[in-house]
Order: structure tokens, then C-alpha cells, then sequence
């Protein structure tokens, strides 16, 4: 086994540090130490927090955090960040998110950042879960940036997807319109003290219900959760609601949560191939010189760059234009 990975597995804190800059960075070696570390995943519980900027989600992670470890429970956090268009790390740091837990060797914080990957989530993210999973954290809290019909990709990598909304910013409506009811298991709505919580929660409710056939036989209802983070008020009921839809998908008769970890698995290996294809076909190009004589003819106007890039797959993949 990789001496790297043997360091992970075994839980040592700045080898996994390590290991996630270098998946990050995207730096040669590390899909063999993801090889080895692999089979020791799948122990972990990983729940999703999405929702719009300035509701507050990191404040809420902070105090999940507190009391999960409060019953006994390490933890990993990833803060999934938008991308410096300078540096192409994460704007935000980890020094700014959790500090007291900073101390606390049974909680690790991450920030990563999507590098334009609107879906929030970005493989890097996915290897930086299985890295926490491999290190031995019950669960693992995965926070991203943003919300939207294209920005709920944690729901393929969680077994639990939390929504955050507040009240007073239209989130009800941007529910319906972004589709955000087809991927929450639990809703919250936080800064609870705020005027308009009751009309969010009537909103909500309301459109979950007129989904209704849905929830039929059992199935599970999303519930509603008010909650105030910085005054750490609702937490505890969140975190029950999480532990009943973990024995939901543990207990239902579907399969459940074998069935969402095959979706995982199906969606991380499709994106993992059309990664490794891109890196392999853009590889071989630039290496035949075929692509420098082409960004020399599309420069000085010779040829456009639309023709260009179909010759370039017609010479070598004997892909026709419009495949």
C-alpha cells in the first residue's frame, strides 16, 4: 500500500491535509494513493448544506459540528468556495470558518474551491469526502456555494441534502422555480426570528404538500425546520431530523440507501471518465504538434477556430464534425 495512504487510513491530520491540496491542485500520483484508500470508504455519513449566499450556512455547520461532537461523533467539513479568478483557490479560507474547532482533533475543516464548476461540487470535492471517510469520520458535512437548478450537485454525493433558506429574501419562490423540492430531504429556515419566518414556512409547507402522491406508502415527507445559528436555537432539531432520514434509507424496504449509493457511484465514474478522456485526447493532441500548427493558422486568420478544432479531432479520433 502507498506509504501516503497508510498515513490517511490511519488518520494522521497533515497527510490528509496533504492529500487534499494535492487533489486540489490536481498533482500526478495522487489517483493512486485515491486507489488504495478506496476500499476503506463508505463508513462515513455525508450530509449536504446548500442554499443562497448570507443565510447563513456556515454559521449553522459551525454549531452542527459542536454538537455532534458533543455525542461522541469526529466529523470532516468541506466549505465548498467560489474560485479566485487570481489565485484559483478559495476565496474564502478555512481560518475565517469554525475557528473554535480548530483545536479539536476529532474535527477537520476544508475549504475547496469549485474553479467555475457550476454544480458546486467539482471531483476534487468528491475524492476530498472519500479522503475523510478513508481517515475514519463518522460524518462528513459537505457546505457549497450557491443554489439553483444547476447548483445542487451535492445531492448526488449526499445521503442527506439540507436546503437553507431565511426569510425576507424570496427563497420560497426560488424553491419553485429552481426546482429545489425534487433534491431536499430537510428544509430549514434559518434566522427564524426574523419577520416573514411563518409565511416562508406556510410557502414551503404548502408546496411540499401539493406534492402530496409523492409521499404516498410511507415514503419520506420533507420536514421544516426553524432554526436561529448564531444563537444556536432549532440545531438539535435538525440534527434528529437527520438521524430519523438516515433509518429511513436504512430501514426502507426500497433499498434505499444501496439504491443512492449506486447513483453516486454512477454519477462520480461518469464524470471521472469524461475527465480522464479530456486529459487523455488533449494530451495526445498537443503532443503530435498538430494543435501549435492549428493556434498559428486560427492567429493568423487562415483558418477559424470552429474548423480548426474538427480537424484536429477528424486527423486524430476520426470524430466528424457534428458527432
Amino acid at each position: 500500500m502507498n506509504p501516503i495512504a497508510e498515513k490517511v487510513i490511519s488518520g494522521d491530520i497533515r497527510a490528509v491535509a496533504r492529500l487534499i491540496r494535492d487533489i486540489d491542485d490536481g498533482m500526478p500520483g495522487v489517483r493512486e494513493v485515491l486507489k488504495d484508500i478506496y476500499p476503506h470508504t463508505g463508513k462515513a455519513y455525508i450530509i449536504g448544506i446548500t442554499g443562497a449566499p448570507g443565510v447563513g450556512k456556515s454559521t449553522l455547520v459551525d454549531q452542527m459540528v459542536g454538537h455532534l461532537r458533543e455525542n461522541g461523533k469526529t466529523v470532516g467539513v468541506l466549505a465548498v468556495d467560489p474560485t479566485s479568478p487570481f489565485s484559483g483557490g478559495a476565496i474564502l479560507g478555512d481560518r475565517v470558518r469554525m475557528q473554535r474547532h480548530s483545536l479539536d482533533d476529532g474535527v477537520f475543516i476544508r475549504s475547496l474551491a469549485t474553479r467555475g464548476h457550476f454544480g458546486g461540487l467539482t471531483q476534487s470535492t468528491r475524492s476530498a469526502i472519500d479522503v475523510l471517510d478513508a481517515m475514519g469520520k463518522d460524518v462528513v458535512i459537505v457546505e457549497t456555494v450557491g443554489v439553483g437548478q444547476d447548483e445542487v450537485d451535492v445531492v448526488k454525493s449526499a445521503h442527506s441534502t439540507v436546503i437553507v433558506v431565511i426569510p425576507g429574501m424570496g427563497d420560497d419562490i426560488q424553491a419553485i422555480k429552481a426546482g429545489i423540492l425534487e433534491v431536499g430531504d430537510i428544509f430549514v429556515i434559518n434566522k427564524a426570528e426574523r419577520e416573514g419566518s411563518d409565511k416562508t414556512l406556510s410557502d414551503l409547507r404548502l408546496m411540499i404538500d401539493m406534492d402530496q402522491k409523492k409521499y404516498e406508502g410511507g415514503r419520506w415527507k420533507p420536514p421544516i425546520i426553524k432554526t436561529q445559528a448564531v444563537f444556536d436555537k432549532g440545531v438539535t432539531d435538525l440534527l434528529k431530523e437527520i438521524e430519523n432520514h438516515k433509518k429511513y434509507l436504512e430501514e426502507s424496504a426500497e433499498g434505499l440507501f444501496f439504491r443512492r449509493k449506486k447513483e453516486k457511484v454512477r454519477e462520480e465514474l461518469a464524470d471521472m471518465v469524461k475527465q480522464r478522456l479530456i486529459e487523455v485526447v488533449l494530451e495526445r493532441i498537443i503532443d503530435s504538434g498538430d494543435f501549435d500548427e492549428a493556434v498559428e493558422s486560427v492567429a493568423s486568420g487562415k483558418i477559424d477556430p470552429y474548423s480548426a478544432c474538427d480537424k484536429l479531432l477528424q486527423s486524430g479520433f476520426e470524430i466528424k464534425p457534428g458527432d
